[in-house]
């Protein structure tokens, strides 16, 4: 029986991954300064293999950032529900990916504070107004006339 990932181990992975990938570092030179093989760094990054607090250590050594970084949560997620962390997982997932990095880098070469928050305005407009298209077209669809007669 195979047995699932503790979702502490893959909140920790996940922000290996997202730190790694923040900094441009492949999963083979990160494993080289750890002195082991990529696919342990995979399974680490997944959360299938559990990282030692030494391990954790020099993870952040060598990516530069305090062992707390992987452990790192917004202070609203500290009674999380299921779908919460599912979210979260996804949100890590997305952050993590190299649009998601793409996406940050550009963002936070926004300096103007009032243009960042008109972009997030819009793209929420803009994810918002897809809903409700996904949901508005099947019931418009059902009310629509036939074209020919």
């Amino acid at each position: 029986m195979k047995k699932n990932p503790n979702p502490i181990d893959t909140f920790v992975g996940s922000r290996v991954r997202m730190r790694r990938l923040m900094v441009g570092m492949s999963q083979e030179k990160l494993a080289d300064g750890l002195g082991i093989t990529f696919q342990q760094v995979q399974k680490y990054e997944k959360g299938t293999n559990r990282i030692g607090a030494s391990r954790l250590q020099a993870i952040a050594d060598i990516l530069g950032v305090h062992p707390s970084f992987f452990f790192q949560q917004d202070e609203n997620q500290s009674r999380e529900t299921a779908a919460d962390v599912h979210e979260s997982h996804e949100i890590s997932s997305f952050v993590a990916s190299k649009e998601g990095i793409a996406l940050n880098r550009a963002f936070l070469k926004i300096a103007d504070p009032v243009l960042r928050k008109k972009i997030i305005a819009l793209v929420a407009a803009m994810a918002h107004s897809s809903e409700t298209e996904q949901t508005a077209v099947p019931s418009a669809a059902r009310h629509a006339e036939p074209l020919h007669g």
